[in-house]
């Protein structure tokens, strides 16, 4: 009597078996919609993923997996659920990539309109902030500068310009014009840490500012030093900040990344 392999033996020539699908969104992960609101469903949801990328719920390299598997998890139509997720790829914070999938990228820096560096919010904000400095030099101030810091047109300013980074990858771009002999700005230090922190240590009290925030589209070699196409959109801020003598110490004049930046402030009804 011959002896039978056992059913769940696999055959010698088959092939290995499928591995599972990876799971779109980690089981912790609580998603859900409401029939009843007025809310778009695809705009819900869109807003549940983001608010799980900005706190670390769905860190970034996470993969999202297919879009069938959430429609059915949520009883969602799969263009909904592709609108969602597309709306996320369109604020940079999820990437399609080829071979891949779905990919959760950095999530969106979202920084308060009061008087803080960048360097000391993505620090905060667990974003691994780094410095490159480009210029640390000496130059004749304009009309525009020097109304902005209170010299004479054509004095000596310091001009320093730097490409401020979060996880590698470049954020903004830093143009900043301060009075000669306000403090030692020294290069290497600068590639470590922030210029407000840098002025604190040398006694300086920053008091207030005068701030303007608006867009434009990004220059040819604006988009190279970003790593963005020509024509994307930035964020511009002008700055000038006085310390508590009523010295203008700084006037900065910076662009963001519109798709990785957001200014974020609270507006107060006037009683």
């Amino acid at each position: 009597m011959s002896s039978q392999q056992p059913e769940s033996a696999p055959r010698p020539d088959s092939a290995p078996p499928t591995p599972p699908p990876t799971p779109l969104t980690p089981p912790q992960l609580q998603l859900g919609v409401d029939r009843t609101s007025p809310v778009p469903l695809y705009f819900q949801l869109a807003q549940q993923l983001e608010a799980a990328i900005e706190r670390g719920r769905l860190a970034p390299g996470s993969l999202l997996g297919n879009e069938i598997e959430l429609a059915g998890r949520l009883g969602l139509s799969r263009p909904t659920v592709r609108q969602a997720i597309q709306s996320l790829v369109d604020k940079g914070l999820l990437v399609r990539r080829r071979g891949v999938g779905t990919q959760v990228v950095h999530s969106q820096v979202k920084r308060p309109l009061e008087l803080s560096s960048l360097y000391d919010d993505l620090e905060a904000a667990g974003q691994r902030p780094a410095t490159r400095v480009l210029r640390n030099t000496v130059e004749q101030a304009t009309a525009e500068v020097a109304a902005a810091l209170g010299v004479p047109q054509g004095a000596e300013v310091l001009l320093v310009e730097r490409l401020r980074y979060a996880h590698d990858e470049p954020m903004a771009f830093l143009r900043n014009r301060l009075p000669v002999g306000l403090f030692d700005c020294d290069t290497e230090r600068l590639e470590s840490t922030g210029l407000y922190r840098m002025m604190r240590s040398a006694g300086i009290t920053l008091h207030s500012a005068r701030q303007k925030v608006g867009a434009r589209a990004a220059t040819a070699e604006e988009a190279e030093r970003l790593t963005e196409h020509p024509g994307a959109p930035l964020l511009t801020m002008e700055r000038t900040t006085f310390d508590d003598t009523g010295r203008a110490v700084e006037f900065g004049s910076h662009i963001y990344r519109a798709s990785r930046y957001a200014f974020e402030f609270q507006l107060l009804v006037r009683p």
